[in-house]
């Protein structure tokens, strides 16, 4: 998953979920923020942050989307569009099912939409969940209360086929991956009884560049 044109900026503030003010070559520029989620610990004032330049003549509002961040010596991949991007080519690839199983993206299955269905040829549900908070080399998720990702584990746990939830950790050297109960209990709740039920729970670091992300290695998942 890559991006074509990035440049380093610095994090000045973020006004509201979908814009932030950065300082690019000695101007403040208003950028897109492409994560809705609170990313308290990442953006914060002097943060070095890069940005994928969509370029001029394109009708938008900004030109530039705030797309990874440094945190200490991590550098950690913030776009919410990145780990279904990154997971696609490594399902292409071939990492959990054989290269060449049919691959179907947004997923419609009874009253939800998954993020894959696979045909091997036994159909599989797949949901794919970012993950940016990490703490003392924990990631976690969710970093906001979620009833969407609370639902879906539990249409994923009621489904009678093999169901998987990935967790693509979006930054690298992390020890392990648990689910963020003090923030959302019923989430982590959720997480074990569909573990309990059979769904498989995967969790996977990333190489992260300012320009690329790519889903690297399984990290340990604690319920």
């Amino acid at each position: 998953m890559r991006y074509e044109r990035v440049v380093p900026a610095r994090f000045i503030d973020r006004p509201n979920r979908f814009i932030a003010h950065v300082e690019l070559d000695g101007r403040v520029e208003t950028v897109h923020v492409k994560n809705t989620g609170r990313c308290r610990e990442l953006l914060v004032p002097e943060a070095r942050v890069y940005l994928a330049d969509a370029g001029e003549g394109t009708g938008r509002k900004t030109r530039y989307d705030l797309v990874a961040v440094e945190k200490g010596t991590r550098l950690i991949n913030m776009d919410s569009q990145a780990p279904n991007a990154a997971a696609l080519e490594w399902l292409k690839r071939g990492e959990l099912f054989p290269a060449g199983t049919e691959i179907k993206p947004e997923f419609r299955h009874g009253a939800s939409r998954f993020d894959f269905g696979l045909c091997t040829p036994e159909l599989v549900l797949l949901e794919v969940k970012g993950v940016t908070l990490e703490q003392d080399g924990t990631a976690l998720f969710p970093d906001a209360p979620t009833e969407r990702g609370t639902r879906h584990l539990r249409e994923l746990a009621a489904f009678s086929g093999p169901a998987y939830v990935l967790f693509v950790i979006q930054m690298g050297g992390v020890d392990h991956f648990e689910p963020n109960a003090a923030t959302d209990p019923a989430f982590a709740a959720a997480l074990r009884a569909a573990a309990g039920a059979g769904v498989h729970i995967l969790a996977y670091d990333c190489r992260v560049a300012p320009d690329s992300m790519e889903l690297d290695a399984p990290v340990a998942v604690r319920l």
